[in-house]
């Protein structure tokens, strides 16, 4: 019988002795198609199994394992506090064993069979209890397995097809074949100097641990190479962009400042002129301007950005403002149009609702140069947009576009009427969700960050409060009261339609919380809905009415998160508050807060989770964007605050962005040391790191023309 083909790193699955066509079947549904990809697969954590032992010796609060025989069962309460019971006894004592939400388990588990359990030991009445062990029955026709020992076991990503210890032996049957050909990206005195392990002996220490320490160290080594192919990436990007690229020097005078400014209806404060120092300092140079500004709810961020775009306009160039929805296109719009009322700079709105003829005239328009700043939404982001000489392009809530998207921005420069390929405008891009430094550094690294920290003078400090659902009667009582004295108040809801999530619990929506309303505690007050299912013909009839106090309570879904100001509107209710990030609800907020009244914003929820319960709790006790920012981070972690998809953010799968601060930190430094030293990473020592580097950020950081 000939040997067997060696195992290398592309081997086919199914051809592993030991593996097998279902069990490789199973993996493929998990992306494991290949010896190279199963071993890259990362375990959740590390479990510490201490050696088998009888009940009696069993500890509360370890990982343990042990076996008996099961005496009795019982399923008790119903829907989602079903669980089903079983007691465990073996010589020495009593086990309690508790499944939840597994009706299942009543076929499995049945008194008389023996069973090895583990799971977490935990105090229950005057024994102990597992929660939802893992059990193994133990044949009857079989001799009983020998008891386990003490071992460090790695807990893996799993299926309902194919579960962790399965993929633990499929990963053991290759490993050892499989580590020598791992070829390390970086070179031994390198690793030394940062106390990181050959990658061949951190895989080994990924799947084969000898203690905890071992594990950690093999999870700190792959974490490190995450982080420092992203900042390699956005390193090599930086200098590609400020080496290659070009864009309009726009000149700054104190003549041109006093006639911007006087544009603005109120005095800048000090952080508004700090950052316009940082913004013209960066568009006075033909290298093109990538900067991030960002600043807490209502800091005046707009009128930053308007600065810019009114320094390109007076050198006779374009600029362009995209947001991500046509309610908050629609009120920049507006607002600029108000501060530039009586000035030549001609302004203009392009929407996915702007059509036909109305739509050919201002694209042509565009393309002659007699619009001077257009503001729009995705739709500036067509072919058929093209600008006469784009030098300032501006991205508000830049964190709901994709990379693609910003980058096809930057790409309509003088290129999209046949320029000179390397000519590109200025980009900022704006954010009122504070971002945490972890975050800044990770996904907008390539950026300059600007950040206005202080609110326009006379801002009134916001009364936060969380009330339960059956003090909604009181809630809208207050408001009434509020109403009677001229203010006026938004009522903002999860939905469009009432309906139901996943989990079977109510969703409040803006069809039926309007209904109840007007037919019951405000049924005398003029009551509105918004939401992005109207035109913006009638969103803007509505929003009008609002801003003209027609209307005295505005409900509305997220739509008005941002963007929208109006002063005299000094209350907020928040239904299902529990259903929003706090981010978001620290947006939501902002929308009040605006004019002379006291303001104040009520969120109304009935939290299920310790993290929504922690999230209600920090937006009660500060206004603090920065703050709050930090918070949800540590909650929620980077894939919940900025999808991969729309920020561009990579999708980790070894680094905890909150435990590895200090790691990210030391990436970074070593990313910008080697690519100012080797801007292409040419070097033939850099040649595996390189290709390791574009395969992983590539595509998605458009790197293919740096290498």
């Amino acid at each position: 019988m000939p040997d067997p083909a060696p195992i290398s790193l592309t081997s086919p699955l199914a051809s592993i002795k030991g593996i097998g066509q279902r069990t490789a079947d199973q993996l493929a549904a998990l992306g494991l198609t290949n010896v190279g990809k199963l071993i890259a697969h990362i375990p959740l954590r590390h479990e510490r199994h201490e050696a088998e032992a009888n009940v009696r010796e069993l500890l509360p609060g370890q990982i343990v394992s042990t076996r008996g025989e099961i005496v009795a069962t019982r399923p008790t309460g119903s829907g989602r506090r079903a669980r089903f019971e079983a007691v465990l006894m073996d010589p020495t004592g009593r086990l309690d064993l508790v499944w939840f939400n597994a009706p299942y388990m009543r076929d499995k588990v049945i008194p008389g069979m023996r069973v090895r359990v583990h799971g977490k030991a935990k105090s229950f009445g005057y024994g102990l209890q597992l929660t939802n062990p893992k059990l193994e029955p133990l044949r009857p026709e079989h001799a009983e397995p020998d008891r386990k020992d003490a071992r460090i076991r790695p807990v893996y990503p799993a299926s309902e097809e194919i579960d962790s210890p399965r993929i633990e032996r499929a990963i053991d049957a290759v490993l050892s074949d499989a580590l020598p050909q791992l070829e390390d990206h970086l070179p031994a005195e390198y690793r030394a100097a940062r106390d990181l392990p050959e990658l061949r002996d951190a895989y080994r220490m990924l799947h084969r641990p000898e203690s905890m320490d071992e594990a950690a160290r093999a999870v700190r080594r792959l974490a490190y190479d995450e982080l420092l192919m992203l900042q390699v990436s956005v390193a090599l990007k930086r200098a590609e962009l400020r080496t290659r690229l070009r864009a309009p020097a726009l000149p700054w005078s104190e003549k041109l400042d006093s006639h911007i400014r006087a544009r603005f209806p109120f005095t800048l404060t000090d952080a508004q002129d700090e950052v316009i120092k940082e913004i013209t300092a960066d568009l006075s140079s033909p290298v093109p301007s990538n900067r991030l500004i960002q600043g807490d709810v209502g800091s005046g961020k707009t009128v930053v950005a308007l600065y810019a775009m009114l320094l390109a306009v007076a050198d006779a160039h374009q600029a362009a403002l995209m947001a991500p929805t046509e309610l908050l296109a629609e009120q920049h719009f507006a607002s600029i149009s108000r501060m530039l009322t009586g000035s030549r700079v001609r302004v203009a709105l392009l929407t996915a609702s702007i059509t036909g003829d109305a739509r050919e005239d201002l694209l042509l328009a565009l393309r002659q140069g007699r619009i001077d700043l257009l503001i729009g939404t995705h739709a500036l982001l067509t072919d058929q947009v093209e600008f006469k000489s784009l030098a300032v392009a501006v991205i508000d809530e830049q964190h709901r576009f994709g990379v693609h998207q910003r980058a096809a921005l930057r790409s309509k420069g003088a290129t999209s009427q046949g320029g000179p390929a390397n000519v590109t405008p200025h980009v900022l891009v704006m954010t009122a969700t504070p971002i945490p430094r972890t975050l800044a550094i990770t996904i907008f690294g390539d950026l300059d960050v600007s950040t206005i920290r202080a609110l326009p003078a006379g801002r009134k400090p916001i009364r936060s409060r969380v009330v339960q659902s059956p003090q909604r009667d009181e809630v809208y009582a207050f408001v009434d009261k509020r109403l009677e004295k001229g203010q006026q108040a938004y009522v903002v809801v999860p939905a469009i339609d009432a309906g139901e999530d996943a989990s079977g619990a109510d969703i409040r929506g803006v069809t039926d919380v309007l209904e109840q309303l007007t037919k019951g505690p405000l049924k005398s007050r003029r009551v509105e809905a918004v939401h992005g299912r109207l035109s913006q013909r009638e969103r803007e009839r509505i929003m009008q009415s609002f801003r003209d106090a027609k209307v005295d309570v505005l409900v509305a879904t997220t739509v008005i998160e941002v963007g929208v100001d109006v002063p005299n509107a000094a209350m907020m209710v928040i239904e299902q508050a529990d259903r929003f990030g706090l981010s978001q609800l620290h947006q939501l907020r902002g929308r009040v807060g605006r004019g002379a009244h006291e303001s104040v914003c009520i969120l109304i929820a009935d939290p299920t989770t310790e993290e929504a319960r922690a999230r209600l709790a920090a937006i009660a006790a500060t206004t603090d964007g920065f703050a709050l920012a930090e918070k949800d981070f540590e909650l929620r972690g980077m894939g919940e605050l900025f999808g991969s998809r729309q920020s561009g953010a990579p999708a980790f799968r070894v680094v905890d962005l909150v435990r590895d601060r200090d790691l990210l930190a030391m990436a970074r430094r070593d990313a910008m040391d080697l690519v100012a030293h080797s801007p292409t990473l040419d070097r033939p020592e850099e040649s595996l790191l390189k290709r390791r580097v574009l395969k992983a950020h590539g595509q998605g950081l458009a790197l293919g023309d740096v290498g």
